[in-house]
């Protein structure tokens, strides 16, 4: 806004200033004298921010104009106009009252500038509100923005105080799982262990005295053992998850971590008996899709989906990894190709590249029942 009205004070001055010099005007010091004030006393408006002294200033302008209109020269009157657009858009009022109180010098001056008069006047009043029409549109953008600035910081706020909660129910899951675990051991193994080392002190003092009852109760503390160890296999049997979901769920979480990072549609499907996959395999399916995810990114051009398919068929295993890109009629094998195929080579597997439609890796390995 203040921009505006400095750009066209100066237009206004150097038009003025410009005619002073083509026509040859008599009194040229104080016309460029007035000018000089003109121009001090309008920085000086724009230099400070409190209402009063800006209409002071701008008060002392319309003086200055109106002086160098009656005694200097009639064009000072042109400036008269923005003085009093400014002063009355500064206290907020009507656009008709500015512009009534603009027209009101045109009856007072000379007939043969009163065209340029109005001219000056309807472009002063027509891009001063259209600028009024912008700042205010802009200050409503910048509020939005604030808004939604503050939108956002509230978001970030809450997705971190979620992660920290997620974070402390994680934590909080594994101390409870772990005090299952020792009241479990704690109320079957421990009763056991100790119901064995109670009948073999029995058994030992008894040994000389009754061999016979002796030997039944080293007995009673072998089964009451064996049962423990039972118990503990049981235990470490129902803590371990099977192989197939610790895979598949390890590879769900590297394809979402991938998809929120790299903002690329990812899916994953699968298919057939997941248990027929051994670590060993799981493994080598994760680095190649690592590895065929990571070739995705950088050489498929123009894809907008990649789609992870593992099927777990009768004689072997088969996981694509597929984009719906352009692809590539010549497939340079670089060294991540080359590492994928040395270790899929390593557990009988092959390896299978395809460029035809959009960029497929397919790896094969035998299924080992």
């Amino acid at each position: 806004m203040e921009r505006w009205t400095i750009i066209n004070k100066l237009i206004l001055i150097f038009y003025i200033a410009l005619v002073l010099v083509s026509e040859d005007v008599q009194g040229i010091p104080w016309a460029v004298f007035l000018l000089l004030i003109y121009l001090c006393i309008n920085i000086c408006s724009h230099l400070f921010t409190q209402r009063v002294l800006m209409t002071l200033f701008l008060l002392a302008s319309m003086t200055t104009s109106i002086i160098g209109g009656i005694y200097v020269y009639p064009l000072f009157f042109f400036l008269l106009p923005l003085s009093i657009v400014e002063l009355l858009g500064m206290w907020k009022a009507p656009k008709i009252l500015s512009f009534i109180l603009a027209v009101i010098p045109v009856f007072y001056i000379q007939s043969d500038i009163q065209a340029q008069y109005v001219l000056v006047m309807i472009y002063t009043f027509l891009t001063y509100s259209m600028s009024m029409i912008f700042h205010e549109r802009h200050m409503e953008k910048e509020s939005q923005l604030d808004v939604l600035h503050m939108k956002q910081q509230k978001l970030l706020k809450q997705i971190n105080e979620n992660d920290a909660y997620l974070k402390q129910s994680a934590y909080m899951l594994k101390l409870e799982e772990r005090n299952r675990i020792s009241q479990e051991i704690h109320d079957t193994i421990g009763h056991s262990i100790t119901g064995a080392l109670i009948q073999m002190e029995a058994a030992k003092r008894l040994m000389v005295e009754d061999r016979k009852k002796a030997t039944e109760l080293l007995q009673n503390a072998i089964g009451i053992t064996q049962d423990g160890i039972d118990s503990i296999r049981l235990t470490l049997k129902n803590m371990k998850p099977p192989i197939e979901q610790v895979g598949i769920n390890r590879l769900k979480l590297y394809i979402d971590e991938f998809a929120a990072k790299h903002n690329k549609r990812t899916v994953l499907t699968y298919s057939g008996n997941m248990d027929w996959i051994t670590p060993i395999q799981w493994k080598v399916i994760q680095e190649n899709v690592t590895e065929a995810l990571t070739n995705s990114l950088k050489y498929a051009w123009g894809s907008t989906q990649i789609s992870i398919d593992v099927q777990v068929l009768n004689k072997l295993i088969k996981v694509e990894v597929k984009d719906n890109g352009k692809g590539a009629e010549k497939i340079e094998k670089g060294l991540g190709i080359i590492g994928m195929e040395e270790r899929t080579a390593a557990i009988d597997g092959k390896i299978i590249i395809d460029g035809s439609n959009g960029f497929t890796v397919t790896t094969l390995l035998p299924v080992n029942q």
